[in-house]
């Protein structure tokens, strides 16, 4: 049965909690408050939980949702390779609002949808997420909507849409705070050889390039570092090379404490990821 928990009282917040563990360990959808908006959430390593997940949102296995995990510690227990940049970004940013998208560990059996070997992983910086999350392990979390509507800034919003196919709602109060507009995470593609941001969000480009000032930006893309020979005397000179398209492979970063000049491709919308990021589209929330 759908219950609804008002935890900003302790005593029904402690009641709401339990019965959300006992729902994710039942493979059953919960809602709770993180720092953004609401989230749907589900048992990670649950390919049946996970597809309830969808399906409450009307969603494909072509967005795959992100991983809410409670302590910076188990990042290398679900990813991989794990750059000393991402790692940088991570220890900065975290909890709060910063996705990495990272190489998912092989070994794990779990199935998030299409995620073509990636997964990924925020840390959120709310009291009620980070009990949640400390009760169940690391939890598929997707905003609290039906696909195509405004996420719920409320439990009582996302109840609304979701209905029962929730079984528990953690009601916890507006996030943000009433009247103030919900940002998204910023979501930073770790999987190449150089960090890129392919979505921008809470954290800005700004506060990224202060730990890692080589990150690209939305759309940017390195230019060549060396300036093309001069063509033999007599020869006809070549064509110039069209610029390079936005779905370009990123260049490797510069040497350590180089500079890396970059130009900015034609991505218009700060909301979405550019097509050719070599992650799959994530879920646009939390």
């Amino acid at each position: 049965m759908t219950t609804t928990y008002n935890c900003t009282s302790d005593d029904e917040r402690a009641k709401g909690l339990e019965h959300a563990q006992r729902a994710i360990s039942e493979k059953k959808c919960v809602v709770f408050p993180t720092d953004t908006v609401y989230g749907i959430a589900a048992d990670a390593f649950s390919p049946q939980a996970v597809t309830m997940l969808l399906v409450s949102k009307g969603r494909s296995r072509t967005m795959p949702p992100p991983v809410l995990i409670p302590r910076i510690n188990a990042l290398d227990g679900l990813a991989t390779d794990v750059s000393a940049d991402a790692r940088k970004l991570a220890e900065a940013f975290w909890p709060g609002g910063l996705t990495l998208i990272l190489h998912a560990q092989p070994s794990l059996d779990w199935d998030l949808g299409e995620t073509k070997g990636t997964v990924a992983l925020r840390m959120p910086d709310d009291e009620i997420a980070q009990e949640l999350l400390t009760l169940t392990g690391p939890l598929a979390v997707s905003s609290a909507n039906r696909t195509g509507h405004a996420a719920g800034q409320t439990a009582a919003a996302a109840r609304e849409q979701l209905a029962d196919s929730v079984e528990v709602y953690l009601e916890g109060g507006f996030r943000p705070l009433e009247g103030e507009a919900a940002v998204p995470s910023t979501i930073v593609d770790a999987t190449g050889p150089r960090l890129r941001v392919v979505r921008n969000g809470a954290v800005t480009l700004d506060q990224l390039r202060e730990h890692v000032p080589g990150v690209l930006g939305l759309g940017e893309i390195p230019m060549a570092e060396e300036e093309p020979a001069e063509a033999a005397p007599g020869a006809t000179a070549a064509a110039p090379a069209e610029a390079a398209p936005a779905e370009a492979a990123p260049a490797e970063a510069a040497p350590a404490g180089g500079s890396s000049v970059v130009r900015t491709a034609a991505v218009e919308s700060p909301s979405e990821e550019p097509a050719a990021v070599p992650a799959p589209v994530r879920d646009p929330e939390p």
